[in-house]
C-alpha cells in the first residue's frame, strides 16, 4: 500500500473533530495518515460529494479507492490504528466493533452537531447547493 493512499477527511471547525484527528494513530505498516479539512475545497472532498456523502453527518476515511464514511470510518481506523499510547488503545477498544461502531457514532455525531450549534459554527453542506446554514 502506498503512503499517500489513506486520507481522513474531518470537519476542521469541530474542536472535537479536530482533536480525534490529531490523537489517531495508524500502524506504520498500514501507511501514513493525511488529515483532510473537508471545509477547504480538495481532490477527494469534490469525490466525496460525487459519491453523495454528507460530511456534516460523517467523517470519511479514504484508502486507496476505498472510502469508509461515519461508523464506518471509526471502525476502519480502530482497526488500522497503532495500540501505543492511551487514547489509540481507548479508540481501538471502543470502535473495534463493528456493531459497537455503529451503535456509538450517531450519539457522538448528535453531541457534536449540539457542540456546533453551541458554537455559532455553520454546516459544511457538501452535499446541498443553497450554502452554509447554522445548525
Amino acid at each position: 500500500m502506498d503512503r499517500e493512499d489513506i486520507l481522513l477527511v474531518y470537519d476542521g471547525e469541530c474542536p472535537v473533530c479536530h482533536a480525534y484527528c490529531q490523537l489517531v494513530n495508524i500502524r506504520e505498516s498500514m501507511g501514513s495518515l493525511r488529515l483532510i479539512n473537508a471545509r477547504e475545497s480538495s481532490r477527494v472532498t469534490e469525490e466525496i460529494t460525487a459519491l453523495g456523502l454528507d460530511i456534516d453527518q460523517g467523517m470519511v476515511l479514504k484508502v486507496g479507492g476505498e472510502f469508509y464514511y461515519g461508523a464506518d470510518a471509526l471502525h476502519a481506523l480502530a482497526l488500522m490504528g497503532s495500540r501505543s499510547g492511551a487514547f489509540n488503545r481507548l479508540n481501538y477498544w471502543m470502535f473495534k466493533s463493528k456493531a459497537v461502531s455503529t451503535f456509538l457514532y450517531p450519539v457522538l455525531r448528535f453531541f457534536r452537531n449540539l457542540l456546533l450549534k453551541t458554537l455559532g459554527k455553520s454546516k459544511i453542506n457538501n452535499i446541498k447547493a443553497e450554502g452554509n446554514t447554522k445548525f
